[in-house]
């Protein structure tokens, strides 16, 4: 069974030692994966996938804009951005609420100027069956992993095109956003709709230059998925069912939103990019 992996070091994520100095310095600087003299704002961004995003795109040399409900771990991630040589700053939200993510964002910009590329990362999952949901769970499922995106989303556009540089947005799905599972009818349906959004708003937010995409991860070694981890059964069905054998690391989630967000992906749009090492291709 997978054993847990440590955050990755500087050198692991992508970062190349300068052998006079030994000063970490981005390694993708002047490519066009670089993200330099870009401003992020991430959401979810205090633990697990968003976190690891946050380092990934801090590595690319953008100016990271952390998001979560949790201002005190915000406060020590952006600190550990800023001490590897990162640009790191926090806006404290609530996500899951139209009047908490448009506030927010519009805080955001406010206070760290504008914001040139949007990752939807905060979302919440649930796994019961139709049976045993309520509607209080239809309502946190939808309010957290469709209706704040969709809210943030909104500000994002609005806000990049009064910029008029353009912009990229890329939101967090799921290998869910594609298959379909027992016992996960309503996160699954909150995953699709999310994809549905980023194809339709791709045709509806080009001509402002703004790219829309999504990354589908599949099973993640993440805090999140610890006791799924150490289920021997559970963890022996995902390998077994997964073509590259293991669960992805975070920081290979991270990977691919710096691609989506970066110049390399200028003339990407509307696209589902499934991180799940096969997973979407062989069930």
């Amino acid at each position: 069974m997978p054993g847990s992996r440590p955050i990755p070091t500087a050198s692991a994520r992508g970062w190349a030692i300068d052998p006079q100095t030994d000063t970490g310095v981005p390694a993708l600087s002047g490519t066009p994966f670089s993200l330099a003299g870009r401003r992020v704002l991430v959401t979810g961004a205090s633990r697990g996938i968003g976190w690891a995003i946050a380092q990934a795109i801090s590595d690319a040399g953008a100016h990271v804009i952390l998001s979560s409900r949790d201002a005190a771990v915000l406060a020590d991630r952006a600190e550990t951005l800023r001490d590897a040589g990162g640009q790191a700053d926090i806006a404290a939200f609530d996500a899951a609420t139209e009047a908490g993510a448009s506030a927010g964002f519009k805080a955001a910009t406010e206070q760290f100027g504008p914001i040139d590329v949007l990752v939807n990362n905060a979302g919440v999952g649930m796994r019961k069956a139709m049976a045993e949901t309520t509607m209080t769970d239809f309502d946190r499922v939808i309010d957290t992993n469709l209706r704040g995106p969709y809210v943030l989303i909104q500000c994002a556009a609005d806000h990049m095109a009064a910029c008029g540089t353009g912009g990229a947005i890329v939101n967090i799905g799921s290998a869910l956003s594609i298959l379909g599972r027992e016992n996960a009818a309503l996160y699954g349906a909150s995953k699709h709709a999310l994809a549905g959004l980023t194809k339709s708003l791709a045709r509806e937010l080009a001509p402002s230059g703004i790219r829309i995409n999504m990354v589908c991860p599949g099973y993640v070694e993440t805090e999140m998925m610890t006791a799924q981890r150490a289920d021997t059964a559970f963890d022996q069905a995902v390998c077994a069912r997964t073509p590259l054998g293991r669960w992805a690391r975070p920081d290979e989630i991270g990977g691919a939103v710096v691609f989506l967000a970066s110049s390399a992906a200028s003339y990407i749009t509307g696209h589902l990019l499934a991180v799940d090492g096969g997973m979407t291709v062989s069930v």
